[in-house]
């Protein structure tokens, strides 16, 4: 059984479009000025880097809302339209409540091909409806009672300005037919939201993370002393399907709903790992359980951090690459001579009949798109909300800041500004990656150069936040309007201004790195000073390790 979730997980990691995200949630008691925070990493090879943007709208009784799936914009059916939605920029919405995801997959038995709310609809539908993080956890579980679920196991990540929770799903099926001819049908999905404690983080990627939890009667969700919610057959359901015979209290959602291999480990908690072993220093005890070498030392749900994270803390844990662990990318032979950080897919590959893998980090060269998430309580809603956006590989971009009550997304990161097939000179999405496709080629200089110009705009927009806040909340208790109208125009001119200097990045940088070489002006001279490094000590060695004499320069012999 085992062997078949790992081919399962392969499969999934081969051709789901976004089954390689991250998500990492911090409450306000573990970050530094009080905001919760959600991170999302969006991974895919097939998906475009945009900000997508929904105003508020009123609607015609009686109206319906078509759903296409979000990953491949197949038709899934109609909905119900709600009287009023609420503006969404990104993955947050004008009252800062803010979903993120990650992929795990699990039973595949599981997913309900007739089911009309996919993942992806689920999130952006109900960031249209919600004004709470709770209230958003009734939306989402209602909608997929009411229409099924389509999608397969999904983690959730779901944050207002108060409260961090994570919600696990995973739906019961398609529709069956028995010998006489009869339909059974268990419609809707089987699922579990845990609050995170305040002053923990968690995190999630692309495997089931709650495991047992305590049994609740009743879902209430205006009890804000309730602490955990599920769906009322979560067990029940899982003893009728044959996967589990224990005692309630024994019920692990994990274990039960999406059994854990190697691969769920290695490829998926590992990051996961990354992450808490960079913000708390006991998590060396469960290097073997990441490495995929020990997996019944299973990490908890959330940690306490040993400091509390800031905002640029956050952007740092989006660019992991496992760096100072025996899982660091920099150090294996698939760095090249470069000291490259990118593994070029597939995920795993086979020598004669053996098969092996690649590390599968949080910086990742398939990011679509990315965010860290800013909640403030103590701010009014359109200022409180900040999503600092990003496209492209994490560890090659640069965050900059889009307010929640933005009312237009800037031009270069805007839906249609070209797509995965149409280069547009001016979308953001192709500028990154064309200045970090370059770096590929040489990393291990080329981002000598990169990461002064990412630190200086990123520290820049934070201290610059901190003045148009304030500057901002005076406007706005004059005129809220013109506050709006001020924080959009904050908002878009530093997106397009990011996207400029990035422009010019890529410029420099092919002018000084051209053919191989290192070039550095030299005044007063017409002919740049030129530097060929080659490709390295250590790397010379290995060519010759490998091959011999075959390339020896005959009569250099010393003695």
């Amino acid at each position: 059984m085992k062997q078949l979730f790992s081919i399962f997980l392969v499969l999934l990691m081969g051709i789901h479009p976004l089954f390689s995200c991250t998500n990492l949630l911090v409450t306000r008691g573990a970050s530094k000025d009080g905001s919760t925070m959600i991170m999302y990493t969006a991974d895919s090879h097939v998906l475009y880097g945009e900000l997508y943007f929904t105003p508020a709208a009123t609607h015609p009784d009686n109206s319906w809302v078509d759903i296409y799936e979000w990953d491949t914009g197949k038709y899934l059916g109609k909905i119900r339209q709600v009287k009023q939605t609420y503006s969404v920029v990104g993955n947050m919405n004008e009252y800062q409540v803010v979903i993120g995801e990650t992929t795990f997959g699990g039973r595949p038995e599981l997913q309900d091909t007739t089911g009309i709310i996919d993942y992806g609809s689920l999130i952006y539908i109900t960031l249209q409806r919600a004004k709470t993080a709770r209230e958003a956890i009734k939306i989402m579980t209602d909608l997929v009672a009411e229409y099924g679920y389509y999608s397969t196991g999904e983690s959730f990540s779901i944050a207002d300005p108060n409260e961090v929770w994570i919600l696990e799903m995973i739906g019961k099926g398609s529709p069956k037919k028995d010998s006489k001819g009869k339909t059974s049908y268990n419609k809707g999905a089987v699922w579990v939201a845990i609050l995170i404690p305040d002053g923990y983080v968690s995190a999630h990627a692309n495997h089931a993370r709650i495991t047992t939890f305590p049994f609740q009667k009743i879902n209430n969700f205006n009890d804000p002393s309730q602490t955990v919610y599920h769906s009322p057959d979560v067990i029940s359901f899982a003893r009728q399907m044959g996967y589990f015979k224990g005692e309630d209290k024994d019920f692990s959602f994990s274990d039960v709903y999406a059994p854990l291999d190697f691969g769920g480990a290695r490829f998926c908690e590992a990051r996961v790992w990354a992450m808490f072993n960079r913000i708390n220093k006991d998590m060396g005890q469960y290097l073997d359980y990441a490495m995929g070498k020990n997996l019944k030392n299973r990490m908890p749900l959330y940690i306490k951090p040993d400091q509390k994270l800031s905002v640029l803390d956050v952007f740092s844990l989006t660019r992991d690459y496992y760096q100072g662990t025996p899982m660091d990318m920099s150090k294996d032979i698939g760095a090249g001579p470069f000291g490259c950080l990118v593994r070029w897919r597939p995920l795993t590959w086979k020598v004669d009949t053996i098969t092996y893998f690649n590390e599968r980090a949080i910086s990742t060269q398939q990011t679509g798109f990315v965010f860290v998430s800013q909640s403030r309580s103590w701010l009014p809603n359109p200022i409180g909300g900040i999503l600092w956006f990003g496209v492209d590989d994490t560890y090659l971009n640069c965050f900059t800041p889009i307010y929640c009550g933005s009312t237009r997304v800037p031009e270069s990161y805007a839906v249609g500004n070209g797509d995965m097939m149409k280069f547009s000179e001016t979308s953001a999405f192709w500028v990154f990656n064309q200045v970090s496709n370059f770096v590929y080629t040489r990393y291990n200089e080329m981002i000598k150069d990169l990461q002064p110009v990412q630190s200086e705009l990123e520290q820049k927009y934070v201290e610059y936040v901190q003045a148009v806040d304030k500057g901002a909340l005076e406007l706005y208790q004059k005129d809220a309007k013109k506050a709006i109208e001020f924080v959009t125009d904050f908002s878009v001119h530093t997106a397009n201004a990011t996207v400029a200097r990035w422009k010019q990045l890529y410029k420099d940088l092919f002018v000084k790195y051209v053919d191989g070489n290192i070039k550095t002006a030299v005044p007063g001279q017409r002919n740049p000073k030129v530097v060929q490094p080659g490709y390295g000590k250590e790397w010379y060695k290995r060519i010759v390790n490998e091959t011999g004499d075959k390339f020896k320069v005959l009569g250099t012999d010393s003695h």
